[in-house]
């Protein structure tokens, strides 16, 4: 092997070791801050998610319907119902940084079916 090749190994298996406890850490968020209304499994089968009216991110239709970025905007900037201006949906902007962000976007979309 070349004196290249080892450090590029070494690194590979930094970046490659360290994936999964990214997704670990976007799994933990989404216990700890979305459950309460999308559920565990995304479903909305919550009584919050019920009163608020929580789509099933379960559905692979409904996860055709938004983009990456706009996930990521409604996580961000959080959901007002249109009619009443009453949250829908908190705000995590001050919460989480964009690859918190973008990771528990990713996690969302293994919730489809």
């Amino acid at each position: 092997m070349n004196k290249l090749t080892i450090p590029a190994l070494a690194a590979a298996f930094l970046v490659l070791g360290a994936a999964p406890s990214l997704f670990a850490d976007a799994k933990d968020n989404w216990i700890h801050n979305c459950t309460f209304c999308h559920g565990p499994d995304g479903a909305g089968h919550t009584k919050a998610g019920r009163m608020k009216g929580v789509k099933d991110l379960t559905d692979p239709k409904y996860q055709a319907g938004f983009t990456d970025e706009q996930a990521a905007a409604r996580i961000k900037d959080g959901l007002k119902d249109a009619d009443t201006g009453k949250e829908k949906m908190k705000a995590f902007g001050d919460k989480f940084s964009a690859a918190e962000i973008k990771e528990l976007v990713d996690y969302v979309r293994t919730f489809q079916k």
